[in-house]
C-alpha cells in the first residue's frame, strides 16, 4: 500500500469548466455514420433513419458538442452533395478512407441528429480541395435566415430556420502529408486568415478554430503553430490539438502514465500561442480546441493504402479493455486540469470507429469500457475546476521517466455545494491510500466513490457480454475534515462530495 495526499480548496480556482470539453466527433469514416448513428430500417431508427438507441447512449454520455464531417474526410468533401432529396444525391469516392460515399447522411441529417441529441454543432470546412468561396456558401446555407439563393435552398429543402452554427473548424490537419490539399504553414496560415476574415464578414458571431499541427510528434510541431498564428491570430478563437495514444509492447506503466504527454502538449501549445499574442500585441487570449483525442491502437491499422473501395467498411473498430478506460479517464483529468485554456475537446469518435459506443447492423448497441469515465466526468464535473497538486510517490516509466502515481482533477459548484474529485491510480500492482484535506469545504461528506477497475485489465464489453465491465461503488469516510479512501491498482475513480453551499 502506498499513500497520496490532496487538498481541495475552492479558493484555488483554475477556471470555469466549459461544457464543450465533453464533445465528440462523427466523421464519414468506416461505420461511424452508416450503421452507427444512421441506419434506415433498423428497429430503433426514427423516421429520418437515425438510430434512437445510439442517441440515447450519446445523451447518457453527456455529449455536449459534435464535430462533423471530419477529420480527413472533410478535405475532399462537397457539402452540397449531402443536402436536398436523398434520391437525388450523388455517390462519390472518398479519397481519405478509400470508401464509397452515398451521401444519404448529410448536413440536414446531421443537424436533425444534433437537435435530437441536444448538443451543439461544430462544422469543419474543406480547405484542402476547396477554399474561401465554398466555406462562405456553406456558412450562408447554414446561418442566413432567408431571401438569398443558398438560404432559400435550405428552406426549400425543409429547414426554414437557420442552423445557427457557431463553431467552425478551418480545415483539418493541414500539415499532414496524408491530407488532401496538404499545405505548408505559410500557405495554410494565409488561407485560414482570409477564410476567417470573409466568414466573419458574413456572420460576426461565429467562433473559428485554426488547425494546429497534426500531433506533438510531427516535425512541423511548434513552428507550424507559430507561423500559422502569426498570420491568422486575430481571425480565430481557438487553435486545435490532436493526440492518440496506445499501449506499446506490453508497457503498461508507460501507457498508464501517458497523460503526462498530453499535459506537456497542452502547455507547449499554450506557450506558443501566448508568444504570438505578445509579438502581435493582440488583446485576445487564444483558447485551445483538443478536437481529436482518444486511445487508438494505430499499430493494428495498415494505413489508407491498405483499404479497398467499399461502402461503410468495418474500420479501426477497437475493442476497449479496462486498462484503456483507466487511461481515457486520465486524459479527461488532463482536460479538467487545463480548463483555464482548453475550451473545446472532442473524443474521436462516437460510434464504432474507436468509439465508446459499438453497434451491430440491424442489431444492438452497447457501451464500451471507455464510455464510463467520459459519462461520469461529464455528469459530475460542474462549476469551477480547482487546482489540484497531489503529493504522491513516483513510478518509473520507459517512455516518460518518473511520473506521479496519481493523476487527479477536481471541480466545485458553489451554487449547489457539490464537488467532485477525479483520480487515477497509475500503479498497476498496488492499491493507493488517498487522504483528502476537505477543511476548506464546510460540511463536506462523501456521497459516492465510483471506481472502474478489474482484476483482469484486459476485460472488455462485447455484444454477448455488454455489462462485463461497469463502474462499482466503494466506501470511504470523512473524519475531522479529512477524507480517506483506497484506490485499487490501475483504477479510475470519481469521488462525489456534498458540502454546505455558499
Amino acid at each position: 500500500m502506498t499513500d497520496a495526499r490532496i487538498t481541495l480548496d475552492p479558493a484555488f480556482r483554475l477556471g470555469t469548466i466549459d461544457r464543450r470539453l465533453f464533445g465528440s466527433f462523427v466523421e464519414h469514416m468506416g461505420r461511424s455514420v452508416y450503421t452507427g448513428v444512421f441506419e434506415p430500417g433498423h428497429p430503433d431508427a426514427d423516421e429520418l433513419g437515425l438510430r434512437t438507441d445510439v442517441l440515447d447512449l450519446a445523451r447518457e454520455m453527456g455529449v455536449s458538442v459534435v464535430r462533423y464531417p471530419g477529420g480527413n474526410f472533410v478535405s475532399n468533401y462537397r457539402w452540397e452533395d449531402g443536402v436536398g432529396p436523398r434520391e437525388s444525391r450523388p455517390t462519390r469516392l472518398d479519397l481519405a478512407w478509400r470508401s464509397i460515399e452515398t451521401n444519404e447522411f448529410g448536413l440536414a441529417e446531421y443537424m436533425a441528429w444534433i437537435r435530437r441529441l441536444g448538443a451543439e454543432p461544430m462544422m469543419a470546412v474543406n480547405l484542402g480541395t476547396r477554399g474561401i468561396t465554398e466555406a462562405l456558401e456553406l456558412l450562408e446555407y447554414c446561418n442566413y435566415p432567408g431571401g438569398t439563393e443558398l438560404s432559400d435552398r435550405r428552406i426549400s429543402n425543409g429547414d426554414p430556420d437557420p442552423y445557427a452554427v457557431k463553431l467552425w473548424c478551418l480545415g483539418n490537419e493541414m500539415d499532414g502529408p496524408w491530407q488532401m490539399g496538404h499545405r505548408t504553414a505559410h500557405e495554410y496560415g494565409r488561407i485560414a486568415a482570409e477564410t476567417g476574415r470573409a466568414m466573419h464578414r458574413l456572420d460576426n458571431e461565429i467562433e473559428l478554430v485554426a488547425c494546429g499541427s497534426s500531433g506533438r510528434h510531427m516535425p512541423t510541431f511548434g513552428s507550424w503553430e507559430t507561423t500559422v498564428l502569426e498570420q491568422c491570430y486575430d481571425q480565430v478563437d481557438y487553435i486545435s490539438l490532436h493526440a492518440y495514444y496506445q499501449e506499446r509492447d506490453g508497457d503498461v506503466a508507460s501507457f498508464l502514465g501517458s497523460a503526462v504527454d498530453m499535459d506537456a502538449f497542452i502547455d507547449e501549445v499554450v506557450s506558443t500561442a501566448d508568444a504570438v499574442q505578445a509579438r502581435t500585441r493582440s488583446r485576445k487570449r487564444l483558447r485551445l480546441s483538443f478536437d481529436e483525442w482518444n486511445v487508438w491502437n494505430q499499430d493494428r491499422f495498415g494505413g489508407e493504402d491498405s483499404l479497398d473501395w467499399r461502402q461503410a467498411p468495418r474500420l479501426i473498430e477497437d475493442e476497449y479493455n479496462v486498462l484503456d478506460a483507466v487511461v481515457v479517464g486520465s486524459y479527461l483529468i488532463s482536460m479538467l486540469g487545463h480548463a483555464d485554456r482548453v475550451g473545446i475537446a472532442c473524443q474521436a469518435q462516437l460510434a464504432n470507429v474507436i468509439g465508446p459506443i459499438r453497434t451491430e447492423p440491424g442489431g444492438p448497441s452497447w457501451r464500451q469500457t471507455i464510455f464510463y469515465p467520459f459519462a461520469l466526468t461529464a455528469q459530475l464535473a460542474r462549476g469551477e475546476a480547482l487546482r489540484v497538486e497531489p503529493d504522491a510517490p513516483l513510478i518509473d516509466t520507459k517512455a516518460y521517466g518518473p511520473v506521479p502515481a496519481i493523476a487527479a482533477a477536481a471541480s466545485y459548484d458553489a451554487a449547489t455545494g457539490q464537488a467532485a474529485l477525479f483520480a487515477v491510480n497509475r500503479d498497476s500492482t498496488n492499491p493507493l491510500t488517498l487522504t483528502v484535506d476537505l477543511r476548506a469545504l464546510p460540511g463536506a461528506q462523501l456521497r459516492t466513490h465510483k471506481v472502474l477497475a478489474d482484476d483482469d485489465l484486459r476485460a472488455t464489453n462485447t455484444q454477448s457480454h455488454p455489462d462485463r465491465v461497469v463502474p462499482r461503488e466503494l466506501t470511504g469516510h470523512v473524519d475531522g475534515g479529512t477524507l480517506t479512501v483506497t484506490l485499487p491498482p490501475a483504477s479510475w475513480n470519481v469521488l462525489e462530495l456534498s458540502t454546505t453551499a455558499e
